[in-house]
């Protein structure tokens, strides 16, 4: 079965690193999962506006208002199907600062119905975000965030990008070096650039079934509308 990035980017998904490829090919049917850990190099803000972006984010593991050089970091991206018969794949990130451990999680889908990748950023899926992906001139994959909706009960709009901040990122795999490279950048309109991150890190393929995944590397809510 076609991982979900593999939907998303179609015979571009052969333009990727052969690690790239390994790392976004993960499905649950094959019970896999993807372990890394490295060290980010740089993780930086915008002071200016870490409130409300940063420290709001922080409660429901989203961005954090911190910055660091050389922190160990840990990436798990687990494979399984939600309770609404979705393939998802998780991305539970920690930053172990000296003075405390940092999550920013998330949960991404392929939507039929949109056509393309939906993050569900944070611990609840409140904030859903259109990604757009590609294939970098280096190998690596792309991606782009667009359009935001929240929601939360009965309630639920599309989130005014003024108010919020929109992703780059970039992962590769240096051949010399033999390990994968991430780069992180998160701006808003108004303010410029708000938050970051970039470093490196070694991943490992794994077999975990459904009952090996921890609770904690999955939401405590599952949103239906995409």
């Amino acid at each position: 079965m076609p991982s979900i990035y593999e939907q998303a980017l179609g015979s571009d998904f052969t333009k990727l690193h052969p690690k790239i490829q390994e790392r976004f090919s993960l499905h649950s049917t094959r019970q896999e999962a993807s372990i890394g850990r490295g060290v980010m190099s740089r993780i930086w803000m915008n002071r200016c506006c870490a409130f409300p972006f940063l420290h709001l984010g922080s409660r429901r593991n989203l961005m954090f208002p911190q910055t660091g050089r050389n922190v160990p970091f840990e990436v798990e991206n687990y494979t399984y199907q939600d309770t609404y018969g979705r393939e998802v794949v998780t991305w539970n990130r920690t930053f172990r600062f000296p003075n405390r451990i940092r999550r920013f999680d998330a949960t991404m889908i392929y939507s039929e119905k949109r056509g393309t990748i939906v993050d569900y950023l944070g611990n609840h899926q409140h904030l859903a975000v259109d990604i757009e992906v590609s294939a970098a001139n280096n190998g690596g994959i792309r991606i782009r965030s667009g359009e935001q909706r929240f929601y939360e009960n009965w309630l639920q709009f599309r989130f005014p990008l003024m108010l919020s901040g929109t992703a780059d990122v970039c992962e590769w795999y240096d051949d010399v070096r033999q390990q994968y490279y991430i780069s992180v950048d998160v701006r808003n309109r108004l303010l410029g650039q708000i938050f970051g991150y970039e470093g490196t890190f070694q991943a490992q393929r794994l077999t975990v079934s459904p009952s090996q995944i921890p609770i904690c590397a999955q939401p405590l809510r599952e949103e239906i509308r995409e």
